[in-house]
């Protein structure tokens, strides 16, 4: 077995005190003892190109050789994390800071009004319940005593229409597979056996049963083996899983990957969503009010994204970006649904609309840059009022009950925490219902949005938070963290760890990229396929952008990001090593040539296209591919990849594969490491996990700065 040694020299950054420069050299020493992983003779070929892929054996997620090889890299990488002299510091803040109560926005369910909480360091957060305003909160459900080291997770409620009964969904593990749970609302008594699902939330029939879907479970590996077909189902209480109705999917002719059922507020109709990819959707509604009635195809193909928001008897409301990539909502009768016969009721706009209602009206919030605009209309399409927000930010959660008199929204940027607003519907008046009580102080902080030119001269939003008064010197810690992809939008939001991360004089910065959906379809479509250079040249403009404006330089940037996001930075940092000093690649989809041969995979072709494709295709994903453009003889930057061992959305495979072709490859003194965490799947997992995720992410970017101690800790000295 070869190893290799890496030393890693640090130095001290350049500090001030008492109007005197002392500039310190003193360096320290890390070594990184790599076991060489295996390589095995593996050749795929495409299009006549033979392609190697020596570390195949890594995708056998059940293998105990691949079990050893994780266990190997944790123990090197966490014998390098926690000899970093500061971490236990930041460990301490990150703890203190986060130890706050937070509560999430109300909801009515029957007689009684539910909330979720946290006390501040519960891995989970608690589901509880009053009568009337002023009872004391009872618990209803804590998911915390799901198991001993809370590691099954709670992935949402969902009530009957009476809400005598409730389903709740578990996940063991993190894994996208879950168990539905039914219970009796009052006695909390469990009624039946659990049923596994996937991708899916029960939508209730009444008090009867409720449709859900799943897919087969797969031959092989339940976190790796491709599922491929998704089928919706009716459950009617007091039967087996075995005895539910097929409702849709599971013939050659109905091949989907996503299906979704959902019964509208009055429960006249349900409507069924087919998706084959993670764009684009078929769309059919069905009358169950009747008996034996047939269900109707609105739309037959999956070239727009369209669906119902809500009915008044056989009035139809649809949200849809048909020939109108910003979105907007029509009127259909049910009898006669297809476009043809559609009708503008909020047209498009120049800005997206994500609409939502509640207490009898339609509030459409639009994203002007990113940011939050709300307004509410009545349901002959008059606009009642814009809504006055607090600030600039986000605002979610403009939804209720059609009979409901007030609804609660939040609202959030990034260097404010999420505050709880209640609505008064009628007469537009929002008064503060739970603002958090945390150590940060807003005040201290600035954040504004600059424009910046991408490659092709295209303008690009981002949006940079930090501490008032910071000298733009180049010198600034700052992160980088970017998605661009399948249509999400990145808008304004708090973070703990990220307060913390500028408590330290760190710089956080947002672009929005295209593959994004800050600017509808068009700005979406813009980072896909033949396109996606264009995310990845988004992502080095902004880089580019913040060094010349002097707010960091290379020596002082790590670039971040999650699953597409992972993707964004395993691209850059192969097509640009020098750009920047660490890389961050979170659950990356790294391999691009396989990435659809894994679970639901296959789905992602929207915005990937496949290797199978055609030959133009398969060059322009390898030009590109992560794992594939790891090159002998470059420096690249101090790297630390993250996974979960139970990540069954982006298996970890492409992380383990990406991190040894970097080991193998890396060409000087910065570390390449791997830290693979267990019973965690696509997220992070409970709030332990996630704590100690942000302070391992932290510790080893400001070590690989060069810092000693915490930037805090060299800045209050200068103050000195």
């Amino acid at each position: 077995m070869k190893n290799r040694l890496f030393m890693l020299s640090i130095i001290v950054l350049t500090v001030a005190c008492k109007n005197e420069t002392k500039e310190q050299n003193s360096k320290t020493s890390m070594a990184v003892d790599y076991s060489e992983t295996k390589k095995v003779d593996t050749v795929d070929t495409y299009f006549g190109t033979e392609v190697k892929d020596p570390y195949r054996w890594l995708e056998d997620d059940r293998s105990e050789e691949t079990g050893k090889w994780v266990a190997a890299q944790n123990k090197t990488t966490f014998g390098y994390l926690e000899n970093i002299p500061f971490r236990e510091d930041l460990k301490k803040r990150l703890s203190d800071l986060w130890n706050y109560e937070k509560v999430d926005s109300p909801f009515k369910e029957g007689d009684y009004t539910y909330f979720y909480k946290n006390d501040g360091l519960q891995n989970q957060d608690v589901l509880y319940r009053f009568k009337n305003e002023g009872d004391a909160p009872e618990v209803f459900l804590d998911p915390n005593t799901f198991s001993k080291n809370s590691d099954a997770y709670l992935y949402g409620v969902g009530f009957s229409k009476n809400a005598s009964l409730f389903t709740y969904l578990i996940s063991e593990g993190g894994s996208d597979w879950s168990k539905i749970i039914i219970n009796n609302t009052e006695t909390r008594e469990i009624l039946e056996d659990t049923m596994d699902i996937k991708f899916s939330r029960p939508s209730w029939r009444g008090d009867e049963g409720f449709y859900y879907s799943s897919y087969d479970k797969p031959k092989g590996s339940t976190l790796s083996a491709k599922t491929d077909q998704h089928k919706l189902f009716f459950h009617k209480i007091g039967t087996s899983q075995k005895e539910d109705q097929l409702i849709f999917g599971g013939t050659p002719e109905q091949k989907h990957r996503y299906v979704n059922g959902n019964v509208t507020e009055d429960g006249r109709y349900l409507i069924i969503s087919a998706r084959i990819y993670t764009k684009g959707n078929k769309l059919y509604i069905k009358d169950i009010s009747k008996p034996n009635s047939k269900l109707i195809t609105i739309l037959d193909n999956t070239d727009s994204d369209t669906y119902i928001i809500d009915n008044v008897g056989s009035k139809l409301y649809l949200v849809t970006n048909l020939n109108a990539p910003n979105q907007k909502i029509v009127t259909v009768d049910a009898a006669n649904p297809t476009p043809e016969n559609w009708k503008d009721f909020i047209p498009e706009t120049e800005n997206v609309l994500s609409p939502s209602t509640g207490g009898g009206y339609f509030f459409a919030e639009y994203m002007v840059d990113a940011i939050s605009k709300v307004l509410q209309y009545d349901y002959n399409g008059k606009l009642i009022r814009e809504i006055e927000l607090p600030g600039v930010g986000s605002a979610n959660g403009f939804g209720s009950k059609k009979e409901e008199k007030e609804l609660y929204y939040s609202f959030t940027n990034y260097k404010t925490p999420g505050t709880i607003y209640k609505y008064d519907i009628e007469k537009g008046d929002s008064k503060i219902y739970y603002k958090p009580k945390i150590d940060f102080n807003p005040d201290n902080y600035e954040s504004k949005q600059v424009f910046y030119t991408s490659k092709d001269g295209t303008k690009v939003p981002m949006i940079i938070t930090h501490k008032k008064g910071i000298e733009l010197n180049g010198k600034n810690p700052t992160i980088l963290y970017g998605y661009g992809g399948f249509n999400i939008s990145l808008t304004p939001s708090f973070s703990i760890a990220n307060a913390v991360w500028m408590e330290q004089g760190g710089i956080y910065a947002v672009p929005n990229l295209r593959g994004g959906g800050e600017y509808g379809k068009k700005w979406h479509d813009a980072g896909t396929k033949m396109q996606k250079q264009n995310v990845f040249d988004d992502f080095i403009a902004a880089a580019e952008f913040l060094i010349a404006k002097k707010y960091t330089s290379s020596d002082y940037l790590a670039i971040r990001g999650g699953s597409n996001g992972g993707l964004l930075v395993g691209a850059t940092m192969t097509q640009r090593p020098d750009l920047m000093k660490v890389a961050l690649p979170a659950v990356g989809v790294l391999d691009m040539l396989r990435y659809h041969t894994f679970t639901a995979g296959a789905g992602w072709a929207y915005d990937y296209g496949t290797a199978e494709d055609n030959k133009e295709m398969f060059d322009y994903l390898k030009g590109y591919s992560p794992v594939h453009n790891v090159k002998e003889g470059v420096q690249y930057p101090a790297t630390l990849v993250t996974t979960g061992d139970h990540d069954d959305r982006v298996v970890p495979a492409h992380s383990f594969k990406f991190a040894a072709e970097l080991q193998a490859k890396q060409t000087g003194d910065n570390p390449t490491l791997i830290r693979i965490e267990t019973n965690a799947g696509h997220g992070s997992g409970n709030v332990t996990k996630t704590m100690d995720l942000y302070v391992d992410i932290f510790s080893f970017t400001l070590h690989n700065m060069g810092y000693e101690v915490l930037p805090e800790k060299v800045n209050n000295k200068v103050k000195g």
